[in-house]
């Protein structure tokens, strides 16, 4: 399935990311592929604030932060951001426990620049949404692939 939409600003992406939020699982792999700037991190942050999350900064340097969710209506308990922009290769996310996360029943993984661990993700089920500039400064093209 392949769904496109255009958000026009920063509050759309967000806004966008908070209904994607509302069809999430446990267990579920989102990798987040754009451009530096592209509203990568914009929409893990409306994604992150539909469970309660309001404080998600990018893991550029740390590669990853978990975040607890607090709600018991979702029957999730973590949220986790991964941030694999500066990473040197794969087994710097497997030293830090990325194996307990990916796919695990109760956590959400959201993947930014996950071209960058195709091993990790192989045989995982993998949301894929693909954001891109447009001829607006501040609109963006939003692709869902699943």
């Amino acid at each position: 399935m392949k769904a496109d939409c255009i958000s026009k600003n920063e509050q759309e992406t967000t806004n966008f990311g908070r209904k994607i939020a509302a069809s999430l699982h446990g267990g579920d792999i989102i990798a987040l592929h754009g451009d530096l700037g592209a509203g990568k991190t914009t929409l893990i942050k409306g994604i992150a604030t539909h469970f309660g999350i309001n404080d998600v900064v990018s893991p550029t340097f740390t590669l990853m932060q978990v975040y607890q969710i607090q709600n018991s209506k979702f029957k999730i308990e973590n949220f986790v951001h991964i941030d694999t922009y500066r990473l040197n290769n794969e087994q710097e996310l497997t030293t830090i426990g990325i194996a307990d996360y990916l796919g695990a029943p109760d956590t959400i993984c959201l993947i930014e620049w996950p071209e960058k661990i195709p091993n990790l993700l192989k045989n995982k089920k993998v949301l894929r949404i693909a954001l891109e500039h447009t001829e607006s400064e501040t609109a963006r093209q939003i692709t869902l692939y699943t």
